[in-house]
């Protein structure tokens, strides 16, 4: 018993790569000696593979079985080791999946792909802009960078990953993969009171990111619009003023109703007619040809870049590097790419 319970800890504490191949190796030795002492009984080196395989996991169908002593005796030999060396392989896979998932979950494992959108600071604000990314494209995904301990959305949507580490720092850039990122989103440290604090971490943020990957493009919550001028060295590409875009939005809601749903449609996925961005048409030359030819197929060209006076421009040529908006349903828009 005690020369067992050895076995058995030695096959535990073996590494990962050890096993699989000293277990790989006993399975092709095992198949190839019960081959050879009945050829006749197995008929086949498959055959005889087959059987090993169903002793270790001890299905045992009976439909082969060794008939000489030696064959038997070999068997049992089988039987005592293959299914403890078997089950060791088993449990340590399963451990391997278990660890696996809680590195995850604890942002402890690096983001390898590409074309993913990096978050960066957690509360109620970033978790209604993850659900909106996920509900706006199917195929995007999302990296979370964040000093929580835990992730603080379920991450077994492989759409969702989360990197735990400091957002001053290096590291969980380098984790997140920042440099084959398509765009990076820095929201306000919530945990912070003083806005000009709060702007001021968020300054050193894009900073570090800026120097990491300034090719990606970056979008900054500032807390005051006078702040944005100690960014000016940064390369932030969008800001978003948190304070006087709610202020605004609830001013324009006073003086007109209503207009509150509109904002909404515009900003949402989950609201009516959503903004859309689109490529030009080789078709069209003028403004003019992409209303036209838009409004026909049931969209609203309202802006090229900042420019939103494009009733003002139907007669201008559209030029090369334009990023025309519009305003439609998915439908709409799918039908639109598709052409």
């Amino acid at each position: 018993m005690h020369f067992f319970l050895r076995i058995s800890l030695g096959l535990i504490k073996m590494k990962n790569l050890t096993l699989i191949v000293t277990t790989a190796l006993f399975i092709f030795m095992s198949t190839a000696i019960m081959y050879g002492l009945e050829p006749e009984t197995f008929e086949s080196f498959a055959n005889t593979f087959y059987f090993v395989m169903t002793t270790f996991t001890t299905v045992g169908y009976g439909d082969y079985s060794p008939v000489t002593i030696p064959g038997k005796m070999f068997a049992v030999f089988m039987f005592l080791f293959g299914i403890g060396l078997l089950g060791v392989v088993i449990g340590k896979i399963v451990d391997s999946f278990t660890i696996f998932r809680k590195m995850r979950e604890e942002g402890r494992l690096s983001y390898m792909k590409e074309k993913h959108i990096i978050v960066i600071g957690w509360g109620k604000k970033s978790e209604s802009a993850v659900k909106e990314i996920l509900d706006s494209d199917p195929h995007i995904e999302v990296v979370i960078i964040d000093t929580l301990p835990k992730a603080p959305i379920d991450v077994s949507d492989n759409r969702v990953h989360y990197v735990q580490g400091d957002p001053t720092n290096e590291e969980p850039y380098q984790k997140a993969n920042i440099t084959s990122a398509s765009a990076v989103i820095i929201f306000a440290d919530d945990t912070i009171q003083d806005p000009a604090l709060k702007d001021a971490k968020t300054l050193l943020v894009s900073i570090t990111i800026e120097r990491l990957a300034p090719d990606v493009h970056t979008t900054v919550e500032v807390m005051t619009e006078k702040q944005i001028a100690n960014f000016a060295h940064s390369k932030v590409d969008e800001f978003i003023l948190s304070q006087e875009t709610i202020s605004r939005l609830a001013v324009r809601s006073a003086l007109y109703k209503g207009v509150s749903q509109v904002y909404s449609q515009l900003i949402s996925r989950q609201h009516g007619e959503d903004l859309y961005k689109i490529a030009k048409h080789p078709s069209w030359n003028t403004y003019n040809d992409a209303f036209q030819s838009l409004l026909k197929q049931g969209a609203t060209l309202i802006a090229d870049r900042n420019l939103l006076d494009i009733n003002r421009r139907l007669d201008e040529t559209i030029p090369a590097e334009a990023e025309l908006y519009i305003i439609c349903n998915r439908e709409t828009f799918d039908q639109i790419k598709s052409n």
